[in-house]
């Protein structure tokens, strides 16, 4: 069958457990035969480990590969470690955001560029995308991969693609409504933006075609207060979308808004225990470890993510694909402990977002004495921070400092949004 076609999709995730173990196993299985002894990273990674796996429990005897060791390749670093082929095999170049260290280059044959876009294709299922519709691809167009794989994939899909790259918001607003878009590509920051320009120059977003906002890069999407703002102010559907330039689009938006489904056809997902080290409960927050399956030029097996989970596997329904369960909760690097509790920003930010008049906010994590402590600024139409303060202490058992910020003062993003400052580490360190 065709890992094109729709049919092939809604089959891959119909499968039961047994079935998506024994897929997962011969992909991975000719991974390794494909790239192997050609890529030099994994060849000596895996030297004395198995080569060909009896079952996909062997997968945790494997090593687990960082970031780090992918910034430390050839070609005075410019080159990713892991690459399995010479340059001229390779069609594509982009580069990780940057957003946590140095940006990480990658590279992607047209094959493994052809897997990124069928992967994107459960991506627009979950939002219901078809060749009907008109998509507005409200990005710079830098070299984030995220952009330039959605284009392909709206193309291949025969929808029609509407750049607004090098645009102002009001310009892209203005874009939007002369073609009539009916779907929207940017990040949940982004989106939010727009509606605050959308508002300043009276225009009534609601009336416009756009039904369905497909949203990546933050965490936002499957925040309810957050997509729930979206949604209203758009009178749009929100589909989160998860993916990482080294490791490809994993991710996409439970039908039933509840998270993420890893899309397990083309990759393995593994959830450690935050609190034991051991593999994690369903339900219990985890790290997630991903192998991808189907990129053989940049193949990645065992990778640390950074991001925390909760693991859901489903036993029923049209979707069996494991369920992270409110989505990307946080990233190890961002938790706070905050007078012994585990704290993340995002968790924050679904409580400030359920404030209609908070426009902008700022999250600052700094150290007093061994204690994390934590100043948030908002900008808030109705200017009385205390009741965010104290709904914060309500809802999280923290008393938080919580400062009004002048209108306007805090920065806006088009790109990934930058609303939590570390000051933790003695150096200011955007996440």
């Amino acid at each position: 069958m065709n890992p094109s076609s729709a049919k092939y999709r809604r089959s891959m995730e119909s499968l039961d457990r047994q079935a998506i173990a024994d897929h997962q196993l011969a992909k991975l299985n000719g991974l390794l035969k494909t790239i192997l002894p050609a890529n030099q990273f994994y060849a000596d990674k895996l030297a004395n480990g198995p080569v060909q796996l009896n079952s996909l429990e062997q997968l945790a005897e494997l090593p687990f590969t960082t970031k780090d060791e992918l910034l430390s390749g050839g070609a005075g670093h410019s080159l990713p470690a892991n690459l399995t082929w010479s340059l001229d095999r390779y069609v594509h170049y982009h580069q990780t955001s940057g957003t946590h260290g140095r940006p990480l280059p990658v590279f992607d044959t047209a094959d493994d560029w052809a897997w990124w876009i069928d992967c994107w294709q459960y991506v627009l299922d979950a939002a219901e995308f078809t060749s009907a519709d008109r998509a507005m691809l409200a990005f710079s167009f830098g070299p984030f991969i995220g952009f330039w794989s959605a284009q392909d994939a709206v193309t291949a899909r025969g929808g029609m693609l509407i750049p607004g790259g090098g645009m102002s918001s009001l310009a892209r607003l203005a874009l939007l409504q002369r073609t009539g878009a009916t779907a929207l590509f940017c990040t949940p920051t982004y989106a939010m933006h727009l509606v605050e320009v959308a508002e300043e120059h009276n225009i009534n977003l609601t009336h416009c075609e756009v039904d369905k906002i497909i949203v990546a890069g933050e965490p936002g999407g499957s925040v309810p207060a957050v997509r729930e703002r979206i949604e209203t102010a758009w009178n749009a559907k929100v589909t989160d979308h998860g993916g990482a330039s080294e490791v490809g689009p994993w991710g996409y938006g439970d039908r039933n808004q509840r998270g993420l489904h890893v899309l397990e056809s083309e990759f393995v997902a593994e959830f450690i225990s935050l609190e034991s080290g051991k593999p994690a409960n369903e339900g219990e927050l985890s790290h997630l470890v991903l192998t991808s399956l189907g990129r053989h030029g940049m193949p990645i097996l065992r990778y640390l993510t950074g991001d925390l989970v909760r693991p859901i596997w489903p036993d029923e329904g049209p979707n069996r694909f494991v369920l992270l369960e409110g989505g990307v909760l946080g990233r190890t690097d961002d938790m706070l402990v905050i007078r012994g509790m585990n704290i993340f920003p995002s968790s924050i930010e679904q409580i400030l977002r359920s404030f209609p008049e908070v426009v902008e906010f700022r999250i600052t994590a700094r150290k007093r004495g061994e204690m994390d402590e934590l100043v948030i600024e908002v900008e808030d139409h109705l200017s009385k921070p205390g009741r965010i303060a104290e709904e914060l202490q309500l809802r999280l058992g923290l008393k938080i400092d919580v400062r009004l910020a002048s209108a306007m003062s805090l920065p806006r993003f088009e790109g990934k949004g930058k609303r939590f400052i570390d000051l933790r580490k003695g150096k200011q360190d955007e996440a």
